[in-house]
């Protein structure tokens, strides 16, 4: 009985070598090679410059903006966010499911102890005392000889490869949406100051055309024309505000505060950020290998691909080793004895041999499965470069945009100083100088709001080629959410 652990550990380690020896059942995951356009056909029109780049060059694209104020809400966000926060903890769950079926692999011991006295029945034993002490160690394992386990270990890594470019994802999403949100709260702000000026030029236009009906030069009716125009003007300024209150708070809101929190950050009015003069964006192979919601969909494909073998391996046989080796003695000095050693070791194999085709139809539907991953991976894929397309596209149209009406909005302006002058030494009537306004008044508004879009459609653009985030900065923020909790 001596040297049975030294057979159990012989019989083990041959175990062992055997089931990694042999090849995992069902199929090897091939990843997808998809075929990407060697340039965007909107790059020409929207004057970027197209280069090879990696995800640093990438990482932190609202720099380029040049707002220190939005460069700190995103910071704020990445620490904070409560979406952000709720990634981080689903990668962690994805890294201790992968360490769980790592686990698998590997035998389970446990050890006991125990000591009994018992008294004898005197009519049926004489009544003696007798006192038993043993202690031991119990092994089980489970031989992975046709690759169930490592299929499912495999399985959980693309799983937690799969989480991780999720946080990614979410990183890119929460950029984009402070920095929309910002741009928004900066256009309406703008918009108020629009709205407010010309209130208070169309009062001066109220109070002229008072005087001059008070001198009779004129009729009541420009008076009125002239009131009804400034209270069209003041009645644009509530909504305005609404639309800046609600940014405001939707951007406390990606910040993981309260709303309102952020109103004395903000309450001063700034200029809406400004694009910079050279727009770099990466090759369109670059862009599905940067963007994270590519990475996780491809990995998703591999995680659903190993399931189908570690499916398949459920018909095949189950083998299993267990024993145990332990020390019994009536006292515990005779603990210490060579005699006192025990120990068993069991092998058994278990198989299907009628299941009514459960497992057969268990692996037809995993493999329907991952045919839906492929496609999904495939959508996915299409989505990206279309939303970089779409988005070069809005780069272009919008600063076309922005510079027809910029020049319309000069020449509304002159207009308005002309047809008041006209007005005020009787050569035009006043419902000139009530169009010229009111034309003044649109055509600014457009145009803050045409800068807006424009500034939006390069965020979009950041968005649609994965930029936004960085392994190292991402990782040090998930460990230490992690450290916290």
């Amino acid at each position: 009985m001596a040297d049975q652990p030294q057979r159990a550990l012989v019989a083990a380690l041959a175990a062992a070598m055997l089931s990694m020896g042999c090849a995992a059942v069902g199929p090897n995951y091939v990843a997808p090679n998809p075929a990407a356009p060697a340039i965007w056909q909107g790059a020409a029109a929207a004057q970027v410059t197209i280069s090879p780049t990696t995800p640093e060059d990438l990482a932190t694209w609202w720099r380029q903006l040049d707002d220190p104020i939005l460069t700190t809400l995103i910071e704020q966000a990445l620490r904070n966010s409560p979406d952000l926060h709720a990634a981080q903890a689903k990668l962690r769950q994805a890294r201790a499911q992968r360490a769980l079926a790592g686990a698998e692999l590997f035998p389970t011991l446990s050890g006991s102890a125990a000591g009994q006295r018992a008294r004898a029945s005197a009519k049926s034993s004489g009544g003696g005392v007798a006192n038993l002490f043993n202690a031991g160690f119990d092994a089980s394992w489970e031989p992975d000889v046709f690759g169930g386990l490592r299929r499912g270990e495999e399985a959980a890594q693309d799983n937690l490869e799969a989480s991780e470019a999720s946080l990614y994802d979410t990183q890119v999403s929460l950029t984009a949406e402070v920095a929309l949100n910002y741009v928004e709260l900066r256009a309406f702000q703008a918009r108020l100051e629009i709205a407010e000026a010309n209130a208070a030029s169309q009062l001066e236009t109220l109070k002229l055309t008072q005087w001059r009906a008070e001198a009779g030069l004129t009729t009541a009716l420009d008076v009125e024309q002239a009131r009804s125009n400034l209270e069209q003007t003041r009645a644009q300024i509530p909504s305005l505000d609404t639309g800046r209150a609600e940014a405001e708070h939707r951007l406390a809101i990606l910040l993981g505060q309260q709303p309102g929190t952020l109103h004395s950050t903000l309450a001063n009015s700034a200029k809406i950020p400004e694009i910079p003069e050279r727009v770099i964006v990466t090759i369109p192979a670059d862009t599905l290998r940067q963007r994270p919601d590519v990475r996780a969909a491809e990995r998703t494909l591999a995680a659903e691909t190993a399931r189908i073998g570690e499916i398949e391996a459920k018909g095949y046989p189950n083998f299993n080793l267990s024993g145990s080796i332990g020390l019994a003695a009536l006292t515990l000095g005779g603990l210490n004895s060579v005699d006192a050693t025990t120990g068993s070791l069991l092998g058994s194999i278990t198989g299907p041999i009628f299941d009514a085709g459960r497992i057969r139809q268990q692996i037809a539907i995993q493999t329907a499965v991952q045919e839906q991953a492929l496609v999904h991976y495939q959508s996915t894929v299409l989505d990206a470069l279309e939303e970089v397309e779409n988005a070069l596209v809005a780069l272009t149209n919008t600063r076309q945009r922005q510079q027809s009406l910029q020049n319309a909005t000069r020449a509304a302006q002159l207009a308005a100083l002309l047809a008041r002058h006209r007005y005020t030494t009787g050569i035009i009537d006043f419902q000139t100088v009530l169009d010229t306004e009111r034309t003044v008044l649109a055509l600014e508004d457009s145009l803050t709001a045409s800068k807006a879009e424009h500034v939006s459609a390069l965020i979009q653009l950041y968005k649609a080629l994965g930029g936004g985030w960085l392994p190292t900065s991402v990782e040090a923020v998930a460990s230490a959410q992690g450290k916290s909790s």
